[in-house]
């Protein structure tokens, strides 16, 4: 979708808003910068046959996006879910922020309310940081103690997105030194075809490693060999020089 398309495309949207949701949308936009926006166009990768094709910016920064979501996190759960369905980049993150933000005041079932929203709408969390920022702060924080047969059916989406939520949503368990589930879903994404899904499974087993280098390298010895390559340079970034070249070389 080109540029003018998704903008009158918004433009359309903004006239079916509810006023309070049109009037956050206009507040974040006074922070927009066209500068900004091109270079921030290019680093997402939104041309044609890319990653994040179609998507737009308005060029705002991440901490002034932040402010923006902290002065309106009274928003209902369906003013966000407006925002969410955006196809601008800046807005679905801001909303994103605001479900964070209501997730960590709610209870239990306001908890779950945000969960089920969330993974009902994902083909709007469509970009690398909106999945990065989101996942282990919902969907990761909401199943810690629960069931965890829903990441895995996300690992076998054909969605690129949902299969990112479903490594980087254990960065929540790995953040309690829990790691067999980002274990076993890393172990289903090493076939994966994108580097976006390989990057992310290499950040988390490296997440891994930093608490218990000793389960990482069990990991490793068994498929380094064979995963990507991409996957396994982000697993041994922080080794020591020594074994990051003897793994790179396959000499463990």
């Amino acid at each position: 979708m080109s540029s003018s398309k998704s903008l009158k495309l918004s433009t359309k949207q903004d006239e079916a808003l509810s006023v309070k949701a049109a009037k956050v949308k206009r507040e974040l936009k006074r922070h927009s910068s066209k500068q900004k926006a091109k270079i921030l166009q290019n680093f997402f990768k939104t041309g044609p046959g890319q990653y994040g094709e179609g998507d737009i910016f308005l060029g705002v920064k991440v901490p002034q996006t932040r402010s923006v979501a902290k002065r309106n996190q009274d928003l209902s759960l369906s003013e966000t879910l407006e925002i969410l369905k955006s196809p601008i980049h800046e807005e679905r993150l801001l909303a994103l922020l605001i479900f964070i933000m209501k997730y960590n005041k709610g209870n239990i079932s306001q908890r779950e309310k945000i969960f089920k929203v969330y993974l009902n709408n994902t083909k709007f969390i469509n970009n690398w940081d909106l999945v990065d920022l989101s996942a282990p702060n919902i969907v990761g924080d909401f199943l810690k103690d629960k069931d965890k047969r829903t990441l895995y059916k996300l690992a076998r989406s054909k969605s690129l997105w949902q299969r990112r939520v479903s490594i980087v949503a254990t960065l929540s368990f790995i953040r309690n030194n829990k790691f067999e589930d980002t274990l076993k879903i890393a172990k289903i994404l090493l076939s994966d075809k994108h580097d976006l899904i390989h990057k992310a499974c290499g950040w988390m087993l490296r997440e891994v490693g930093k608490r218990d280098k000793l389960k990482e390298e069990e990991f490793l010895k068994r498929h380094y060999k064979t995963m990507p390559r991409v996957m396994l340079r982000y697993a041994i970034e922080k080794f020591p020089e020594k074994l990051r070249l003897q793994y790179l070389k396959g000499r463990v």
